[in-house]
């Protein structure tokens, strides 16, 4: 190892200084000369892969796998108090949302420091804090708008970190000259200050790993673990995560993603929202394959059906949870409009637990009693659903994994797309990337389906429902005509303060560029 040492772009400031102590920064470094090398390689196969399905491959099963598919074995049994997770809340590690949510009737809090937060660098290195704090059971915050104190009650629900996607770096944090993987740093922090609180009382640390595409990302995590477990002198296993299961090329390799993770991974979880969005860049090539108005592609497709079927068969077969996708939906004041509301969220959620899903997501606590009456009825008294196989299923194929989806391309839609893209755009660039708009709580991967779909429909020159053909010069007309209804509904004051001109900027340019921006977070992020 050498001695390299992190270099910082923007200033520590006193209380920033206890996140970063020389022993968190040394094991910072470590991670990254240990395991740094690897994340470039990871990407390049990424995009190898990419290269064949845009030339006419399609997904499938891995031969050289077959015996990992085939064989017996299952993870590491389950830790006890990570047995019932019937009901997760997920949201950014925002330090009055963190207690809200660890206040609310649920299992799970699940703290995301990726697709719902802005990753500025003050919302980083606070949310470490602020998570820091909620462990040891001191977090607090006043709201001095509202003269109200925020503290966490008796018995919060349990804390699971979602670290950001090995795609993303942190800019802010430099090695040898370079941004260091934002992923690392995540989990370097939160491990670091969090794993002898968490042991001293009684449990692990927990986390969520997003956005991965092939068994070898799951290995390196898995070396990750084992490498911090050894250095810290505690049992294997002190660390388990959840895979979110949310990149098409991710469901072929679901088995293999388990067996590489079996000494730490306690399930996987259905990214619905991120899974369309990476069905529609996965395919991105096939005219074939090209989605509908974004509003009618819910679970009920065939596509989505059998992702969610068979990642409750793999699961269960191998003794791990299988976890069910998130409800947007935000509560309305409105009587009548929140009945109906909640009726989808209800719908929604008998569809997950029928089909034996252990537990599943929402993004409001308004919306919790509703699933916990659905899980109730179909759970009972069983913490979880492990024994529900799916034995008596038709085999799920690639073709079923990957058929095509019915429904229109409407006008309205696209025009709706803009919308929500702009606006949470914005918003991701003033530092906010968990938003409500039009009643749904909207992050980065519902923004990705939004403007991917459009770049999609414009390339393969498609036809919205009343003729007119999608192109370029349709899409900037109607960017120009919705920004306007935007800056209407938001007011001018609030159009300049959260940068809405050059998150259309950014939005036109990813949206009408000929090669397709991987993640708009990517560009999205020189502007923090």
């Amino acid at each position: 190892m050498s001695t390299s040492t992190l270099q910082f772009t923007q200033p520590l400031q006193p209380e920033y200084q206890d996140i970063f102590s020389p022993e968190a920064q040394q094991f910072l470094v470590e991670l990254c000369q240990e395991f740094g090398p690897r994340v470039p390689t990871l990407m390049e196969k990424r995009e190898l892969a990419q290269a064949q399905y845009d030339a006419g491959q399609l997904p499938d099963f891995d031969p050289a796998t077959q015996f990992i598919r085939d064989g017996v074995w299952q993870v590491a049994s389950i830790p006890q108090d990570l047995q019932k997770r019937q009901l997760e809340i997920t949201g950014p590690v925002e330090r009055k949302m963190i207690i809200n949510a660890l206040n609310a009737d649920v299992d799970v809090f699940m703290a995301d420091f990726e697709d719902s937060l802005s990753p500025t660098w003050d919302s980083m290195v606070q949310g470490q804090i602020n998570l820091r704090d909620a462990n040891l059971g001191t977090i607090d915050y006043y709201d001095t708008k509202r003269n109200k104190e925020y503290k966490l009650k008796e018995n919060p629900a349990l804390l699971i970190a979602r670290v950001r996607g090995l795609h993303l770096p942190e800019k802010h944090i430099l090695l040898d000259g370079q941004p260091v993987p934002g992923a690392f740093v995540d989990f370097a922090l939160y491990f670091f200050h969090n794993y002898q609180t968490r042991m001293q009382n009684g449990s692990g640390v927990y986390f969520y790993l997003p956005k991965l595409q092939h068994h070898q990302e799951a290995k390196l995590w898995s070396d990750v673990f084992h490498y911090t477990e050894n250095k810290f002198n505690v049992r294997t296993g002190t660390i388990r995560s959840t895979v979110l299961i949310e990149t098409l090329p991710a469901v072929f390799q679901m088995h293999e993603i388990l067996y590489a993770l079996k000494e730490h991974i306690v399930g996987l979880n259905c990214g619905r929202w991120d899974y369309i969005f990476s069905y529609i860049k996965t395919l991105r090539a096939h005219s074939d394959r090209i989605l509908p108005d974004r509003q009618v592609v819910t679970m009920t497709q065939p596509f989505l059906s059998a992702y969610s079927r068979l990642l409750i068969q793999t699961c269960h077969q191998r003794g791990a949870f299988a976890m069910g996708g998130m409800a947007a939906f935000i509560p309305s004041k409105d009587a009548k409009e929140n009945h109906i509301i909640l009726e989808k969220v209800k719908a929604d959620k008998e569809l997950e637990f029928s089909n034996g899903h252990d537990g599943t997501w929402i993004a409001h606590p308004g919306l919790a009693a509703t699933v916990r009456e659905v899980a109730s009825t179909y759970l009972g008294d069983k913490p979880n659903q492990l024994d529900v196989l799916r034995q008596q299923d038709a085999s799920i194929t690639a073709e079923t994994l990957l058929a095509p989806s019915a429904g229109e391309r409407t006008e309205e839609g696209m025009r709706t797309n803009i919308r929500v893209a702009l606006q949470y755009i914005a918003a991701w660039m003033s530092g906010n990337g968990c938003v409500p708009i039009y009643g749904l709580m909207e992050d980065a991967a519902t923004a990705e389906i939004s403007r991917t779909s459009i770049w999609q429909w414009i390339q393969h020159g498609k036809q919205l429902a009343n003729g007119k053909q999608v192109t370029k010069e349709l899409f900037r007309s109607m960017l120009d005509e919705e920004s306007e209804v935007v800056r209407k509904e938001v007011g001018d004051a609030r159009w300049q303060a959260e940068h809405f001109t050059q998150a259309k900027a950014l939005l036109d340019d990813i949206t009408t560029t000929d090669e397709l921006t991987e993640f708009l977070t990517i560009p999205g992020y020189n502007y923090l």
